[in-house]
């Protein structure tokens, strides 16, 4: 029924996969509530009106999340460990916004098998909204 993704062998320095969601007003409600983030910068359009963004903004995390789907799901897939992710906010990510997430890999630690990687997620604008690095433990490795 499922595929597992790519293995450590079968992945290539440079591979590249990418994952885009357009972040609607349900994604920022749903992920207050999930993330207990009730900030009214999220959540509230006239305190949110009084900040330097001038209207609400979505959660980092929530942008940030979209890495997940690449992981788990297209590079390396199904049966992937995330090890570590560090991740430098650089704008503001608005209701309606579209993101893409892309990874890239970097590099290969043979002696653990693992997969280290550069995140850069993108607006419909073409805009660096994040970017960052994971290591990452593909299917079938065994550290």
């Amino acid at each position: 029924m499922y595929q597992k993704g790519k293995s450590y062998k079968e992945i290539e320095i440079g591979d590249k996969a990418s994952f885009s969601k357009t972040i609607t007003e349900t994604d920022i409600y749903l992920f207050a509530g999930i993330s207990g983030d009730f900030n009214p910068l999220h959540v509230d359009e006239e305190y949110a009106k009084t900040t330097a963004f001038g209207t609400r903004i979505a959660h980092g995390g929530l942008a940030a999340s979209l890495l997940a789907p690449v992981l788990g799901m297209k590079l390396p897939g199904l049966g992937t460990v995330a090890l570590e992710t560090m991740t430098k906010f650089r704008k503001p990510v608005f209701p309606g916004d579209t993101i893409t997430c892309t990874v890239e890999v970097k590099a290969k630690i043979e002696r653990i098998q693992m997969v280290e990687m550069k995140i850069l997620w993108t607006n419909q604008k073409g805009e660096t909204i994040g970017k960052g690095n994971c290591k990452v433990l593909p299917p079938g490795s065994n550290p």
